[in-house]
């Protein structure tokens, strides 16, 4: 049988470059060795943006436009929005029984949260009972399908270890080897900086989008910052202090592009704009067939909701026999 993966995102809106390099890239090279499980996580959406669900449909269905336009395919891919699968919600609830509360508060992913909520809000913002939760309604989304592994990058491995604990717990409580302890399957990549030089995020307003257009692209590129002891042109350059169009050029230019822009920027021969100019046109390049696709299934938003509800269906239909055997071994009524 082969081994299962499931992951999901946020619906954030239109995905970014970071999302793209960090996360998609790795899943459409893992769909084809694994059993894969794909979902826009809404319910965790609603952890911190309760008050704020206006354009979240919206959000879903870019999402999902995203993943297909990148090479996810719904021919070997089950595509699903957590919603839509309300047997998460019901496995949540027995999760949250046997799950301590001081397993829930050392989570890491909990804290980062709360942090930015406090640095947002002030000091006195308070952590609401779904965002306490949100590890255990993880570890649902993760339990629900039995996953095998769980595709992450190395600062998530902690993430999956609440997941591993509460499946033995579950284990052990009801005498059962049922759900499998997930593995993190790590996916090499390295965070993605900003066009600042700090992570990449829409709310830094430091991303390039995937569905940008080649002119907003190339003026986004514009903005990078480069090498800052550089003053004037034929200055010689650091390549290895440019805070983020050499490191740009690593992922999309080739070996031999990147040995030569190194050192035509070490001896004074490339300026930084006439190199970010250049650089546009590569990621330009690099992303064109994506934005072809994506202009697509804009066209056709038919198709688009049929992949989710078909893929919704498909998901449900698995999540309906599992819930079965652990209200079962529970013993429910």
């Amino acid at each position: 049988m082969t081994d299962r993966i499931v992951s999901g995102m946020r619906p954030t809106g239109k995905l970014h470059f970071g999302h793209y390099l960090g996360v998609i890239q790795n899943w459409v090279e893992l769909q084809h060795k694994y059993e894969s499980f794909f979902f826009v996580a809404d319910w965790h959406a609603l952890t911190t943006k309760y008050d704020k669900t206006e354009t979240l449909r919206k959000d879903v269905i870019d999402v999902v436009i995203d993943w297909l336009s990148c090479g996810i395919n719904p021919e070997i891919s089950t595509i699903y929005v957590q919603s839509l699968i309300p047997e998460i919600a019901e496995l949540n609830v027995y999760l949250g029984m046997i799950t301590p509360q001081n397993w829930v508060e050392r989570d890491p992913c909990l804290k980062d949260m709360a942090k930015i909520l406090r640095s947002k809000d002030g000091a006195a913002s308070q952590i609401n009972y779904g965002l306490m939760g949100y590890p255990v309604l993880m570890s649902a989304d993760i339990m629900m399908f039995n996953s095998n592994y769980v595709p992450v990058g190395i600062d998530q491995v902690a993430h999956i270890e609440i997941t591993r604990d509460i499946a033995r717990r579950f284990n052990n409580i009801y005498k059962t080897d049922f759900f499998a302890e997930p593995k993190p399957l790590l996916n090499n990549c390295s965070l993605i900086c900003g066009l600042d030089g700090n992570k990449m995020g829409k709310s830094f307003h430091n991303d390039i989008k995937i569905s940008d257009t080649e002119e907003v692209t190339a003026k986004r590129v514009m903005t990078a910052i480069t090498d800052r002891s550089r003053m004037r042109k034929d200055d010689p350059g650091h390549p290895d202090e440019c805070e983020v169009a050499f490191k740009y050029w690593q992922i999309f230019g080739d070996k031999d592009k990147v040995q030569k822009i190194r050192c035509e920027c070490e001896k004074g021969l490339r300026g930084c704009a006439d190199c970010k100019r250049e650089l546009g046109k590569t990621i330009n390049e690099y992303f064109a067939p994506i934005r072809e696709k994506r202009a697509y299934y804009e066209a056709h938003p038919k198709e688009v909701e049929d992949i989710i509800q078909s893929g919704s269906a498909k998901a449900r239909t698995e999540a309906q026999r599992i819930i079965k055997e652990v209200r079962h071994i529970i013993g429910m009524y």
